[in-house]
């Protein structure tokens, strides 16, 4: 199983009234996890879409652990926690910088043709990336 990690420091727009990360930011760092995931594995999203195919978010849930403040670093883990040729369900763990959990989630994708929306098979039209996630699936 491959676990991409990249680390962002902690902008002050980021956070909220309280000075500590305001809780949507969370999930744009896991869109950049799963952009990191997906590079490190040798793709780009950017690529799919060429093609007409987009992979939207389905569903999406986070877990705050401890909060994160405005100067600190944290580091994104993020791997493939499913996968079924069809569903990709990406896990993620915010990591401050005291190697302590600050977040956990996962997200659940599903690719579709862009004029439609209707779901396609990552097996059959991605071969490549399938078989990547096949190999490298929690």
């Amino acid at each position: 199983m491959w676990i991409a990690e990249n680390e962002i420091e902690v902008r002050y727009a980021e956070t909220d009234q309280m000075g500590v990360v305001y809780h949507a930011n969370y999930f744009v760092w896991m869109e950049l996890g799963r952009t990191k995931l997906i590079n490190d594995l040798g793709f780009r999203y950017a690529d799919m879409e060429a093609e007409n195919i987009l992979s939207p978010v389905m569903d999406i849930q986070a877990s705050y652990k401890i909060p994160v403040r405005y100067g600190e670093k944290v580091k994104i883990k993020t791997w493939i926690e499913e996968y079924d040729g069809l569903r990709v369900v990406y896990g993620y763990e915010i990591i401050n910088g005291n190697n302590q959990v600050a977040a956990t989630g996962q997200s659940l994708h599903v690719c579709v043709k862009k004029e439609n929306f209707k779901p396609v098979s990552i097996r059959r039209l991605f071969p490549a990336w399938h078989e990547a996630y096949e190999k490298n699936k929690k």
